[in-house]
């Protein structure tokens, strides 16, 4: 189990933990929560030992693994499956070892290790979490330089899920993640057979791939049981107990201060003013924890247009010469909220663009309303903020004759306050620096707004301040994300972006979540269909590489069998004072034989694949 007692740490003289306990049993599933600015990422950093405790201790079982993602997969010319692979530093180690040893015993020692701990399954295991992840087979074998940032980072949460270290933090793993990719880890996370504590602002990971919530505030720790839906009853419960508390204890102290203030100078009542003095001192106020106010977000409202405001015929668009999407018949009303589903990599941004007039129309029509405006939010675009200028600086560039009281009450109208209207952009959080562009975004009041991974930023109370603002909002909604609770509160007709082209989805997004988590497995064929694919030259090289191993495996090991049986067949062996020796023996034997039961039944697993491959 992981055990915190008592720590203490606090940064630049600002305490984030101060006296903080929990204990996370082990196999368990937490979600860990709290403002941001609180602590949970320097929590993480003090559970691995990379920062030094003032006081109090964390405590994990000896030799426990700890594992998290850190920064994105090198872009080197190592494939994507070989990247993951390398991340089980003891396989990797005893494969290596195994190319190499010459004494028998330490060949079959690497070789039962080998076995125990399945390494002939693991390039499949590999292949089926960077698959879950979003990769294809053909992707898998590209070399890591081949990939952006946003995609190695999925390299390298697939490592870390790979080595399956005894306690996983993951720190906001779906922010790199489209809907797919996350609900394939909500329903991976939920079966992991370790601990896992998850940093997350997505609402639907911690109510699907969570069991208990560990909530930071006030520079505590408490642990919650029950996804976070039933946390946040729990804690709503507690709250309203808290400040009925409060509201008591305050009229108590009036009450006391009342009447020290009328008789403490008066001589025959001076001891009981002085006795509720010391009752006042002793009384510990009670207020009620920290709340996130939620910070409402305020969008302004378009006037009302005729429908449609877009109508789209047989429209392609795409990159240069590179068409992307093609066949696009669609229609847009003011008072549509549409949410865009599809991989990465299908559409869905290549779609957004050319609906905001950033990407031309290559053939077809598309008719616009007249003096139609459209909002647009990317995740690169909180990225190109300028850093040295505050956000007031920014809303005189855009609105150079508006006067400075009302630049300041736009910029409150989206949580962002009289001091980060006047600090430096740079030195914001990404919450405000999301806020600050989404009030760029809607400044014009536009009549649709479009908005790609709004939420990345976001902690869970702005994530419902956005929802408020756009069930409010008048104008047409265009929505990309991977946040599935914003999406089921706001959308309510979908788009499927697949296959080059667009079209509505039948069903909600739970249907659409069946959908996904069903696809990839296997379906029986039935003898009408059509004859599978031929394997590629590829998948036929790599299982004839696997055979090879294999019958080297079964060569060395049927050698050293030969070698230990001889052994075994000397009669001096048999003397009373070679007992011991002996016994060592038949133990090395009967390993040795298992090791070699294990390797002849995936000598010809191997064989029935390739087999299975070449007749395709």
């Amino acid at each position: 189990m992981l055990r915190i007692d008592n720590i203490s740490y606090a940064i630049e003289g600002r305490p984030l933990f101060d006296g903080a306990s929990a204990i996370i049993p082990d196999g368990h599933k937490v979600g860990l929560v709290g403002r941001n600015g609180t602590g949970k990422t320097t929590l993480f950093r003090l559970i691995r030992g990379e920062l030094a405790l003032e006081t109090g201790n964390i405590a994990l079982p000896r030799r426990a693994r700890i594992g998290g993602v850190a920064q994105e997969a090198p872009a080197s010319d190592v494939s994507l499956l070989d990247t993951v692979l390398a991340a089980d530093t003891e396989r990797s180690a005893l494969l290596a070892e195994a190319e190499t040893a010459t004494d028998p015993t330490r060949i079959a020692e690497v070789q039962t290790r080998l076995a125990d701990i399945d390494a002939w399954s693991a390039p499949a295991r590999a292949a089926s979490i960077l698959k879950g992840l979003g990769f294809d087979d053909d992707e898998q074998l590209k070399p890591c330089s081949d990939f952006s940032g946003g995609w190695r980072m999925r390299v390298a949460l697939a490592a870390v899920l790979f080595s399956q270290p005894d306690l996983l933090l993951l720190d906001e793993p779906t922010n790199y993640l489209d809907l797919e990719g996350a609900l394939w880890l909500e329903s991976y996370l939920a079966k992991y057979p370790h601990t896992v504590i998850i940093i997350s602002h997505d609402r639907g990971l911690l109510n699907r791939a969570v069991g208990a919530i560990l909530h930071l505030e006030d520079r505590k720790l408490t642990l919650y049981q029950g996804p976070y839906d039933q946390f946040a009853r729990q804690r709503a419960e507690n709250l309203a107990q808290a400040q009925a508390m409060a509201k008591k204890q305050e009229a108590r102290r009036a009450h006391l201060q009342s009447y020290v203030d009328r008789f403490r100078y008066k001589a025959d009542k001076a001891k009981q003013a002085q006795s509720r003095l010391k009752a006042l001192a002793r009384m510990q106020p009670i207020s009620s924890p920290q709340e996130a106010a939620l910070r409402a977000f305020t969008f302004p409202k378009p006037e009302e247009m005729s429908p449609p405001i877009i109508h789209l015929e047989g429209g392609v668009t795409g990159y240069g010469e590179t068409q992307v999407l093609k066949r696009l018949n669609l229609r847009i009303d003011q008072d549509d909220r549409i949410a865009l589903l599809g991989k990465n990599g299908q559409g869905k941004s290549t779609l957004s663009k050319l609906l905001s007039d950033r990407l031309p129309l290559m053939a077809g029509r598309m008719t616009r309303s007249p003096k139609l405006r459209i909002g647009y939010f990317a995740q690169h675009q909180v990225d190109e903020l300028y850093v040295d200028e505050t956000p007031l600086d920014h809303l005189r560039r855009l609105r150079p004759d508006e006067a400075p009281a009302k630049a300041r009450a736009r910029l409150a109208g989206f949580g962002l306050g009289a001091e980060q209207a006047e600090t430096a952009v740079g030195r914001l959080s990404g919450g405000q620096k999301a806020r600050l562009s989404l009030l760029i975004a809607t400044l014009d009041a536009p009549h649709m707004l479009i908005l790609d991974e709004p939420t990345n930023h976001l902690d869970i109370e702005s994530r419902e301040a956005l929802v408020e603002a756009l069930t409010d909002y008048t104008g047409a909604v265009i929505l990309v994300s991977h946040d599935m609770h914003l999406l089921t509160l706001v959308a309510d007709r979908l788009w499927l972006v697949s296959d080059g082209s667009v079209r509505p989805f039948d069903g909600d997004l739970e249907a659409y979540r069946d959908f996904l988590l069903a696809r990839d497995k296997p379906e029986p064929v039935k003898p009408t269909e059509a004859k599978p694919k031929r394997a590629s030259r590829d998948t036929v090289l790599a299982l004839r590489a696997e055979l090879r191993k294999c019958e080297e495996r079964v060569e060395k090991l049927t050698e050293m069998h030969d070698k230990l049986a001889a052994k075994l067949a000397d009669p001096a062996l048999y003397t009373d004072d070679k007992v011991a020796d002996l016994e060592v023996w038949n133990r090395k034997y009967a390993e040795l034989k298992d090791a070699m039961d294990r390797a002849e039944t995936l000598w010809m697993d191997a064989q029935e694949k390739l087999d299975a491959a070449q007749a395709s």
